[in-house]
């Protein structure tokens, strides 16, 4: 089962639409196929953003989306910060946790933000080439 992470991009393009790779990539968390790693900057930084570009949802439903992530996906502590490795501070917390669960993919729409990252054995995709790698394609 591969170890992705999920960047917050992919997350805000679910929300914005249920149509397309990331919707249906974020409704496959918890299916078995593939195992979401999280880490608690992670988190936050998915509940700031959700907050605020999506001003029009309720707190319950984003606490019930967030509460759900946490659930099906595995947690991971980061212990070795690689910081500053990359352009955006935001990018090197993805990298990071990919280290730290020793990930296989960091899922993004930002694949350029992450020169220099293969170094560390992770590859980077977008969202639906991870899905015609599982053989789901929307």
């Amino acid at each position: 089962m591969d170890k992705v992470v999920i960047d917050t991009n992919v997350i805000m393009s679910a929300l914005k639409s249920s149509r397309g790779a990331s919707y249906r990539l974020i409704s496959m968390i918890g299916d078995e196929r593939f195992v979401s790693c999280v880490s608690v900057p992670l988190i936050l930084e998915y509940e700031d953003i959700i907050h605020r570009h999506f001003p029009h949802m309720k707190k319950q439903d984003i606490n019930d989306f967030l509460d759900y992530l946490c659930a099906v996906s595995r947690p991971v502590s980061i212990s070795f910060l690689w910081r500053p490795f990359l352009k955006d501070p935001g990018d090197d917390l993805l990298l990071e946790l990919g280290i730290s669960a020793n990930a296989k993919y960091i899922i993004t729409y930002n694949k350029r933000d992450f020169l220099g990252s293969n170094k560390f054995n992770i590859k980077i995709i977008n969202p639906k080439e991870y899905l015609e790698i599982l053989g789901d394609i929307p």
